[in-house]
């Protein structure tokens, strides 16, 4: 679970952490983040993948930036998140810092220790943020949640399911066909 102390922070205390130190930054709380397992990262590499793969081949302009990525969701000095996968179409909102505003996508991939900050702390402050689209991706559970900010959807899904993606007509993931996600525990 990531650990929270008790004053207000500054992205700045983020920038002055120990080398190899991750943490976010909500509303001036740090909250510290452990390494990402494999099955983690293979997800966040896999998923990747398929949305680069599909808006390259519609010559779309959006980028799709994986963990660790810099977003400044609010543009001010008390929040900051890495989210394991953001897709932002807006390029005006990119520098060399990170994404100054929010992402139109982010997927997160829940870990033991993220559980909370996934499916409360950050999908609170995503929606109020301005994405549009958010997807928390639990392989412990087996289960997709999509939540469509701009229709006000609630979608459950698995792992064996495919899952449209709310910002492009035609992007449908089906994570049945993702290599290893049934197998590695």
């Amino acid at each position: 679970m990531p650990l929270r102390k008790e004053r207000g922070y500054t992205i700045e205390d983020i920038y002055n952490l120990p080398e190899g130190e991750r943490a976010e930054l909500i509303d001036g709380q740090i909250y510290f983040m452990a390494p990402p397992n494999f099955r983690h990262q293979k997800l966040v590499v896999e998923l990747s993948t398929i949305i680069n793969t599909y808006i390259k081949s519609k010559q779309g302009s959006c980028e799709v930036i994986p963990a660790p990525f810099a977003v400044f969701l609010n543009k001010d000095d008390k929040n900051y998140v890495e989210p394991d996968i953001s897709v932002i179409c807006d390029k005006n909102k990119l520098d060399d810092k990170g994404c100054n505003g929010a992402p139109d996508w982010i997927i997160e991939i829940v870990s033991p220790g993220s559980r909370r900050m996934d499916y409360f702390t950050k999908l609170f402050k995503y929606r109020t943020a301005g994405v549009r689209e958010y997807w928390i991706a639990d392989p412990l559970k087996n289960r997709i949640t999509v939540y469509n900010f701009e229709t006000e959807d609630i979608l459950d899904f698995t792992f064996a399911d495919s899952v449209k993606a709310g910002i492009y007509e035609d992007l449908s993931i089906d994570f049945a066909n993702i290599p290893g996600m049934g197998t590695i525990e």
